[in-house]
């Protein structure tokens, strides 16, 4: 790209920030200069030149990006590890306190940016909402965010900032697929998107292959808790890695339907655990401790799948965030352990 038209890019968006800053958002830091960082149009394998413009509608609106984005920040989950796995390392992600190491950095993305011989991008702050404000420093010129919680007021002040795109229809409940897809397209990537995906489905595929004994079993994922019990909806993307494995949503788990739902889970009361029937149950828990506390205690005694012992323990921070819900770069990262706690799960079911 000739200097002239960065430069002109550079100023529209420094244009577009400003008035974001001005009129939506008065925040003065706003106008600190952007760390320095690895800018996308630096990647290996760069988005075909036919490939702009993209236009990607979604739900919160529609979104155009016109030329190849040099300046990537990401948002929400997924979107980071689907850009550097397609060879675009953002300038700007989130802090992943949740698995993350000490600065925040998920061990599938710094273990990646090392193989790469990348630097690490600036952290965005820990939060829930949209950090507008640290967003706008970093200068982007494409804000990736299709699986995240934007609201529209956030996704408003982002688009005064860069065009941003967001989740296709609910918050929080783009399949793993999808989010793949979305960002490689956004990127101009969509070759190697399809190419990564069947990467990664070739790897799914060979352990259904390799666990026959899944094929066919019923599933409900949960986190339980002592005053409330989150069960997985089949739609949520990390029931969708369990559904690509072979196994089937337990009907148990779409009846919750007529209760008390969030986006992507249903909230349970401890004393109807005993409705929640499937041949296997995944529980995740931060601790051993949690995990055994669930198992030994009245409301885990109250589900048949944790009397016959059929349950898929997934314990610790790292390797529950890598597979809820599974990402570019997490899914393969822990696969063999993942799955090798679902088949003990379907021995034990199978003996009952």
């Amino acid at each position: 790209m000739s200097a002239p038209r960065t430069a002109s890019r550079r100023r529209h968006r420094l244009a577009a920030r400003a008035l974001a800053v001005a009129v939506l958002l008065p925040l003065a830091a706003c106008g600190e200069e952007a760390a320095e960082s690895t800018d996308a149009g630096a990647a290996t394998g760069g988005a075909a030149d036919s490939a702009f413009p993209v236009t990607i509608e979604h739900a919160l609106g529609t979104t155009e990006v016109t030329e190849e984005p040099e300046r990537v920040v990401t948002w929400g989950w997924g979107s980071t590890d689907a850009a550097i796995a397609l060879g675009v390392v953002p300038v700007a992600i989130p802090t992943q306190s949740y698995g993350g190491d000490e600065e925040g950095v998920l061990p599938w993305v710094r273990e990646r940016l090392e193989e790469d011989g990348a630097e690490l991008p600036e952290l965005l702050p820990d939060q829930t909402e949209a950090p507008v404000e640290a967003i706008a420093a970093a200068d982007p010129d494409l804000i990736l965010a299709p699986y995240s919680g934007l609201t529209e007021g956030e996704y408003e002040l982002l688009s005064q900032i860069a065009p941003t795109v967001a989740y296709p229809e609910e918050p929080w409940a783009t399949p793993w697929r999808e989010t793949i897809e979305i960002v490689g397209e956004a990127l101009g990537r969509d070759e190697q998107a399809a190419n990564l995906l069947a990467d990664i489905e070739e790897q799914v595929a060979a352990q259904a292959e390799a666990h026959p004994e899944l094929a066919g079993l019923t599933v409900a994922a949960v986190w339980p808790a002592p005053e409330s019990f989150s069960v997985y909806k089949p739609a949520d993307a990390r029931v969708d890695f369990l559904l690509d494995l072979g196994m089937e949503s337990a009907p148990s788990v779409a009846e919750l339907g007529d209760g008390e739902g969030e986006t992507f889970y249903y909230t349970l009361s401890p004393e109807r655990l005993g409705e929640l029937t499937s041949d296997v149950l995944v529980a995740y828990s931060d601790t051993e401790a949690g995990m055994e506390e669930f198992l030994s205690g009245p409301q885990g005694q109250l589900m048949e799948q944790v009397r016959t012992g059929a349950v898929a323990q997934v314990v610790g921070q790292q390797l529950i965030a890598a597979v809820s819900p599974p990402t570019a770069l997490s899914l393969t990262w822990g696969l063999e352990e993942y799955v090798a706690a679902l088949s003990a799960a379907a021995e034990a079911a199978a003996g009952a």
